[in-house]
Order: C-alpha cells, then structure tokens, then sequence
C-alpha cells in the first residue's frame, strides 16, 4: 500500500523531472509556468485515481516543489537570453556549477551558480537556499535567494527573494540595487535583458524575450 507520504514524494520527483526537461519553461512567465505544473500534476493525480483533495494541497504547497520550478525558471532565462545574444553574434561564454554555496547576511545558501563572460565582463547569478539547521535561515522570509552579481559593477548587482503571493503562486522579489533603499518588486523577463546588455556594454536597448 502506498502511503500519502510516498504518493506526495512520488509525485514531487516526476513533476520536479518535468520542469528540468521542458525547455519552454525559460520562456514563460514564472507563474504561467507554475499554473502549468500545477495543472498537470492534478491532471495526473486525477488520471490515477487519487482524486482526494489533500494529496493535491500537499503538492501545491510543497516548498521543495516551490523553490525548484522557481530557481530552474530564473537560471533558465539567463541561459536561454544568452544563447539568442550569442545566435545574434555575441561571444558570451556559460559555465555553471552545481552545489555551489554562498552567503546572505549570516546564513549560508546552497544551489547553483551560473556565470556569463563577455570579455572582461562577467555576470553571475547564484540561487539557492538553506538546507540544513547549521546553514541559517532567511531573514524576513522567503523561500529562497538569488544575487545577480555584474563583477566590477556593484552599482549595477541585484539581491533577489523567493515569496509567495496570497494566491500560492511564487514570486522572485528584487530587494532593489544593492546597498539601495529603493522598494521591493518583482523580477521579470525584460530584466534579464537589461542584464545581458550590460554585460555586452550595449548602447542598443535592452534585449526583451
């Protein structure tokens, strides 16, 4: 007999899989991509016959669940954005490296960092989060944190968080330029392209997706 533990846990492998493997999920909107993923997975509870609302809940709510489809998405863009600059003659050079750990404040994160070098320029973005007691925890909330670092250029770096709005979709927020006091908003696509044409020291507009 399977348990709702393992029938949750179960279901967290195979749509936290889908997500990784579905490219389009770099071009949507973070929480069109989310609606998605939802949607699917309640299609395939449904389709299995564990129709019971609290197993759907426990997906939803899932942290896990939250803060994977939320970093893939983030990551995703930066290196989808490139490789159009690259395809429209730009020389960016990627890397990433996995199981990278930085801190925020006093607590240390975990996850993943992917760096973009454009001659002497190179943007980083790293995203992650705690995962043990020892690491800390995220002051003020959120499930998660991002730096988009332009090195050089600390004028130009954002510091990102990982909230839940009241309806449970995820929302990457930018805390404002750092070391500002400017007011928290959220991140979306057409940032990523003012980030790619810093990098490339564009004097043409930024590139939108």
């Amino acid at each position: 007999m399977i348990t709702s533990r393992a029938f949750v846990s179960e279901w967290l492998i195979s749509i936290t899989r889908l997500f990784v493997n579905r490219v389009e999920v770099s071009v949507s909107e973070l929480d069109e991509a989310w609606a998605v993923g939802i949607a699917e997975a309640e299609a395939r509870a449904r389709a299995a016959g564990r129709a019971d609302i609290a197993e759907y809940l426990a997906l939803r709510n899932s942290n896990d669940l939250l803060r994977k489809i939320s970093s893939d998405w983030l990551l995703r863009l930066f290196v989808t954005t490139a490789g159009e600059a690259n395809r429209r003659g730009a020389a960016i050079q990627i890397s990433t490296e996995d199981g990278y750990r930085f801190k925020v404040g006093n607590a240390t994160m975990m996850g993943t960092r992917i760096s973009l070098g454009s001659g002497v320029r190179m943007l980083v973005i790293e995203v992650g989060w705690p995962r043990i007691p020892s690491d800390g925890f995220i002051r003020g909330g959120g499930l998660a944190c991002a730096n988009i670092k332009h090195v050089g250029i600390k004028a130009a770096n954002e510091e990102l968080r990982l909230a839940v709005d009241n309806s449970g979709t995820p929302r990457w927020i930018m805390s404002g330029k750092h070391g500002s006091r400017t007011e928290p908003r959220e991140f979306h696509e057409a940032n990523v392209g003012q980030h790619l044409s810093l990098l490339l020291d564009d004097s043409r507009p930024p590139m939108h997706r």
